[in-house]
């Protein structure tokens, strides 16, 4: 299988996230991609190549274009403001407040495109987000030209990214980016499966009123785990897009006989959609030992997994998402796409 991977990933190194009431080591480190790769290299997974640079036009199809030069500008513009730490939100408009207008002021602008505190944004952010989007880019392009599979090992990830808001460690939607361009290149519909321990809200909610991409997330109930606000059960679309949306939130302990049951029947329904092709949200924090999650697959599971993705028999994207900073990530991540080829 094809692996698509920029060292530019390592730009994106905060220092600082805001977890338990304490500003801590980000999880989401440049160590991350580092394990993946190393697996990917150890088991010899296929080739390996660096990204192609994109026009941004192809992620302004998802994203609205005053987002993106505001994540293009924000380092600058906290930098100028006289602050001296990262860039982090503390203001949003909440219930109640007029939503309408971007402050001028950094401060304001960064509550207005955020969804949550614990992301802050650092020198080199913007760089690693551009770069990591090219990564997705550039593997949809080598689908599009042949290939049948291909891994895009992207970091920063993108689930959380909607069209205008950054958070849960997400900048630019690159899954999302990808499902968009094949449809771009003439597909007629694509699913987007998200294997991810956290609900990828940002994903959901940009093809949300759309029957051209299916959408549908396995993740920890958002009474219990973050992003809190979206991810239900009954959250099903809207307009053109209802019954194309599929969630399956589950609880604290779920082992992989419950997680594999969902799995089985989000398959069925993206083989009943019969999509063009399909693009995996590959987030790893699932695992057992995951540090801020609480499903508890073992490094076996995801080659199990895989293997029933590849049952579908589709032209798939893999697209790397969360799964933390523990040394397992790689075995992981490497596990679902062997697990995919039949290894």
């Amino acid at each position: 299988m094809l692996t698509v991977f920029t060292e530019n990933h390592a730009l994106r190194d905060a220092k600082t996230e805001l977890y338990g009431g304490l500003l801590v080591p980000p999880f989401e480190c440049p160590v991350r991609a580092e394990h993946v790769i190393e697996r990917v290299r150890e088991v010899k997974l296929g080739e390996i190549i660096a990204p192609r640079n994109f026009d941004i036009e192809a992620v302004t199809r998802i994203h609205d274009a005053d987002f993106i030069r505001f994540l293009e500008t924000c380092w600058e513009e906290w930098s100028a403001s006289g602050y001296e730490g990262e860039a982090i939100p503390t203001c949003w408009p909440a219930r109640g407040m007029q939503q309408e207008r971007v402050p001028h002021h950094i401060d304001g602008k960064l509550g207005h495109y955020a969804m949550a505190a614990e992301t802050s944004i650092s020198n080199g952010t913007w760089e690693a987000a551009r770069a990591s989007v090219d990564v997705a880019l550039t593997a949809q392009a080598a689908m599009r030209d042949g290939a049948r599979e291909a891994f895009a090992l992207c970091r920063p990830p993108g689930h959380h990214a909607a069209s205008d808001m950054f958070g849960g460690y997400c900048f630019i939607n690159n899954a999302s980016v990808a499902a968009q361009a094949f449809l771009d290149q003439g597909a007629a519909r694509v699913a987007l499966l998200d294997v991810d321990f956290h609900h990828g809200n940002g994903s959901q909610a940009i093809f949300y009123d759309r029957d051209d991409v299916m959408f549908l997330s396995l993740h920890g109930d958002p009474s219990d785990a973050f992003p809190h606000f979206l991810g239900y059960a009954d959250e099903t679309g809207q307009g053109a897009g209802e019954g194309y949306n599929h969630n399956y939130p589950m609880g604290p302990g779920t082992s992989f006989a419950t997680w594999g049951a969902a799995l089985e029947d989000a398959c069925q329904k993206i083989g009943n959609y019969a999509p063009d092709a399909l693009v995996v949200s590959l987030g790893v924090d699932t695992f057992e030992h995951d540090p801020i999650s609480f499903f508890k697959l073992s490094s076996d599971d995801f080659k199990r997994y895989g293997a029933t993705i590849a049952q579908l028999n589709l032209p798939t994207l893999f697209i790397m998402e969360g799964g933390y900073a523990v040394e397992e990530i790689g075995i992981n991540a490497v596990n679902v796409l062997e697990g995919y080829e039949g290894r």
